[in-house]
């Protein structure tokens, strides 16, 4: 047990950190020479690699390009919560240091805002994204096809052709529009995408099509099975889906939602909380020790909809009401 704590120890201790820090100049070696450029920071780093961030507003671009991103490679980990001084990660207070990720580029208003705030493409489990709040992304494009610049305003994870399957803790997503998944959007088409989301908020997100807060989409032979716990689902709004759409034709989709709270989410058509698109059975939600409170429409008390296959596509244990 002695060796194997020492062998931890060593790890964190070699893990190369690069500190970022608002209207920093340096290169991000420590905090009193953190870089301001999270997006350069990114570029830099290689696997294993922390990210720091410090608390402020940290926009994508400084021009006004619609489809710059942060783009988190895989298994980097960034942690938002900072003051600027801390020597550990314990050390942090995210709900204190607010670390905000602003799709507000461009002029003042969300019509020219990026499209997505945070990319993360094909990573695996050990890529995280904690402590932020992530607000004013519009994925509002006109384009047909699935991509980056009409679904998750907020952040895209993309499986499709591959896998993901990143975590996201301690993360407000907040103020972002898309046409699907106005604030995530889990693409497992044609592949995979499995993320982990742990005492995450959604709040005030509008998706002009559906799934108001997140589109998990297991299309196209694919796989989408997120996993939620501990996260709260407020104020969103969608047609099908006011907090949260579930998508297959010839793939699956299992969602699995633990302690998590929908409160005044809307649907314009049905599913005010969770909405299941289950054209060929293979679309199942698992809901234990959740609570639904004034979401709209209800459907006959019901705060949840599956359509277009088997009727009992979702397990609820120990939910209210």
């Amino acid at each position: 047990m002695l060796l194997v704590l020492q062998l931890v120890i060593i790890c964190q201790a070699s893990a190369q950190i690069i500190y970022v820090r608002q209207g920093g100049t340096g290169n991000g070696t420590s905090w009193s020479n953190a870089t301001g450029n999270l997006n350069a920071a990114l570029q830099q780093a290689s696997e294993g690699t922390q990210i720091w961030v410090a608390k402020g507003t940290y926009l994508p671009t400084e021009n006004s390009d619609r489809k710059i991103s942060f783009e988190v490679p895989n298994g980097v980990q960034v942690f938002g919560g900072f003051a600027g001084n801390e020597t550990s990660l314990a050390l942090r207070q995210p709900e204190v240091n607010l670390t905000i990720l602003s799709g507000e580029i461009g002029e003042p208003g969300i019509a020219d805002n990026s499209y997505s705030i945070v990319i993360m493409d094909k990573v695996n489990g050990n890529t995280i994204l904690d402590g932020f709040s992530i607000t004013a992304g519009n994925a509002n494009s006109d384009v047909q096809e699935i991509n980056r610049t009409r679904c998750g305003g907020g952040l895209y994870i993309k499986g499709e052709n591959g896998a993901a399957s990143p975590i996201i803790k301690n993360c407000v997503f907040t103020g972002n529009m898309g046409r699907d998944g106005a604030a995530v959007y889990n693409n497992g088409r044609n592949g995979e995408c499995n993320p982990t989301f742990i005492n995450c908020t959604f709040s005030n997100n509008e998706a002009g099509l559906d799934g108001g807060a997140m589109y998990n989409d297991g299309r196209m032979n694919g796989k989408s099975n997120p996993t939620l716990s501990n996260c709260l689902f407020e104020r969103n709004m969608g047609t099908y889906g006011g907090a949260i759409c579930n998508a297959t034709e010839s793939g699956s989709c299992n969602l699995t939602l633990e302690n998590c709270t929908f409160r005044e989410n809307a649907a314009y058509l049905r599913g005010g909380a969770v909405f299941s698109m289950n054209g060929d059975q293979k679309c199942f939600t698992e809901i234990s020790d959740c609570n639904f409170v004034n979401n709209y429409p209800d459907d006959q008390n019901m705060v949840f909809t599956s359509t277009q296959g088997r009727h009992d596509a979702f397990d609820i244990k120990r939910s209210e009401p």
